[in-house]
Parts: structure tokens; sequence; C-alpha cells
């Protein structure tokens, strides 16, 4: 079900995602506002079209006029924002997010949200390596999933509003996870890979990699190029379930190690077999 074209959009932060849901948006006829702090990036957005109003102040009139808000904040700015403003929210309207753990704020923000109005969580897994509403672009959306996490609390129009979300951005896939099981797999799939990245370029000392590498180094290491402050917060607020996924690929690394070290071909050989096998289900077709 795509979004009514009649609907008002808000977006409360200009970064690359809020942005890019701006661009997509406004690209295929919505109406989109935007709220964000930095007056440059509202002004961007304007000058570019991504919005047809925006402010860098809490407004009430923009908030209070829309029928949909997506929210693009790090997880305490969100929680900070809806505990302070959500008296301008309009009645009936229905609010979601792009935040990248779930289950520390899905539950904190149902549970202070006016009764007239409805949260339902989402994770768009798209991004780059660049940051801010200058970089937008609603194109990497196309490959993208995008996971819906509804819990007990939410109507069945909030959870259809919030796939139609992903099906008028062209998501690739769109499928649905529970908070703690969204934050689980997203400990393996995003977090530990982007740990994974940055231990890479933290392991060596040698100031000439760039001299030496080939693409197999740069395409590994392409997340390590981090926002320190956004994953930061990240893996702390998923901090169990990240650790559990560190020692699972601790002891798997382990594994290899003992295996090269015995020199058993027919060990390692298997290992790579079966990391064939799996990395062929990723291939499109």
């Amino acid at each position: 079900m795509k979004l009514d074209k009649n609907m008002r959009i808000l977006i409360v932060g200009l970064g690359l995602i809020g942005g890019s849901y701006a661009m997509g948006f406004s690209k295929r006829g919505y109406h989109v506002s935007a709220i964000d702090t930095d007056q440059n990036a509202i002004g961007f957005a304007l000058d570019k079209g991504l919005i047809e109003k925006g402010a860098s102040t809490v407004d009430a009139a923009l908030v209070g006029e829309a029928d949909l808000c997506i929210f693009a904040l790090y997880p305490h700015v969100f929680l900070e924002w809806v505990g302070e403003n959500q008296r301008f929210f309009k009645r009936g309207a229905v609010i979601s997010d792009v935040t990248g753990v779930k289950a520390p704020v899905v539950y904190e923000i149902q549970s202070m949200l006016r009764k007239d109005v409805e949260f339902i969580a989402a994770h768009p897994m798209a991004g780059k390596e660049v940051y801010g509403v200058q970089n937008s672009d609603d194109r990497i959306f196309l490959d993208a999933n995008y996971i819906v996490v509804p819990t007990d609390a939410n109507t069945f129009n909030a959870i259809e509003v919030c796939k139609g979300i992903g099906e008028t951005l062209d998501f690739a896939r769109i499928s649905a996870l529970p908070p703690k099981a969204h934050d689980e797999m997203i400990g393996f799939v995003s977090q530990l890979t982007h740990i994974i990245a940055m231990c890479l370029m933290t392991c060596s000392k040698s100031e000439h990699l760039v001299d030496y590498t080939g693409d197999s180094f740069r395409d590994l290491t392409r997340i390590a190029r981090i926002n320190e402050n956004m994953w930061s917060e990240l893996f702390l607020l998923n901090k169990d379930a990240l650790l559990d996924e560190i020692r699972t690929f601790t002891d798997e690394l382990n594994e290899i190690h003992d295996i090269l070290e015995r020199e058993d071909i027919d060990a390692l050989k298997t290992k790579m077999r079966l990391s064939t096998a799996r990395r062929a289900l990723f291939d499109k077709k």
C-alpha cells in the first residue's frame, strides 16, 4: 500500500537518511516539510526542492499539520524530542523513525506517547559512508531492505502506513521483526560488520596501507569511515547483543586460526565451501 499523496509528511532530522527520505517523497509528489536544528540544512533542502517548508526550531504549525512524522535523530535526541514536544502532534498522527536500535527506544516512546498518536518503528537498511543532507540520494533505497518493527501495541493501520513508507520509496524488500529480534539481527549484520571494519583499520600501524591495498581491502573497510557519535551510542544501547556476536565471531576466528596452525587443508576448504554457498544467497539474480 503506497501512501496517500494528500498525506502531509514531516521529517525531523535532515541528515543523509532524513534528507534522502525527503528527496524520495518530494520526487513522488508528496507534501514534505522538515525540522532540523541546522538552518543551513533547511536552506539546502528548500533550495534543492527536497521540502516545501522547513524550520530550524520546533514549529508547532509544521508538527500540527503532519499526518506522518518520521524521525531521523539519534536515539537519545528522539526520546527527548517526543517527551518535550508531543503536545504539538496532530490527533491521529502516525510517527515512525529510522533508528538503528529498537528495544531501548520503542517501548519508551510508546509508553510516554499520547494515546491519540501512534508510534510504529522502522529501520531502512541503507546508507553511505558520507553524511549530511547535501549527500541525500533516494537511490540508496532501491536495492535496500526495509524492516518494520511492530509491537503488540501497534494497530493494523499504523503497520500498513509504515509498510507504505517502504513501498513508496521503492525499497527492494520489506520485512517485519519484533524489537528484540531486530536488535539481535542488527547486532550481527550491521554493528559487528562495522566493528570488523574498524579493527581492520586500527590493527595495523602502517601509514602506507593505501599504497599497497587492492579492492578486497577497500571493500571490506568502506564502512570504517564511521560517525563516532552515532555509532558509539548505537553500540552501547545494543551492548548485550553486540557482545554475543563479537564472542561468536571471535570463536570462529580462533577456529580458523587453529585450522591454519595444524595445516588442516580439508577443514579449511570446508569452511571456504560453506562461506561461498552462503554468500551465493546474496547474489542478485
